[in-house]
């Protein structure tokens, strides 16, 4: 500290600015682990349920999926609820088509 500084400072200010400083990880490290010691962080809140997973329950049911149904219960553009499918597809998930009544049938195969 200036000589300015330590006319109008503490004697415990002025003891601590002349104290050598723990490195800045260190200090951040201990920060942390008050906070986690706390203890009074509130539950985690459960994770809203997402879209994807309304279409991914919709194609498992045993009559599997139309466009328009997949349409209405996610409020997503025909464009976009196919591209959803091929990312289901990318991600693993088998998708199959099939016909009914001139309509096709999107369904995730069951594994055997």
């Amino acid at each position: 500290m200036t000589k300015k500084a330590n006319a109008s400072a503490t004697r415990a200010q002025v003891e601590a600015a002349d104290a050598p400083r723990k490195p800045r990880r260190e200090r951040r490290m201990a920060r942390a682990a008050e906070s986690k010691s706390a203890g009074d962080a509130p539950p985690p809140t459960p994770r809203p349920p997402r879209k994807i997973d309304q279409v991914i329950i919709l194609l498992k049911r045993d009559a599997g999926a139309t466009l328009p149904e997949l349409i209405e219960a996610t409020g997503w553009l025909p464009h976009t609820t196919r591209a959803a499918l091929t990312g289901l597809r990318k991600k693993g998930h088998v998708i199959g088509k099939t016909c009914r009544d001139g309509i096709t049938v999107y369904a995730i195969a069951n594994a055997a």
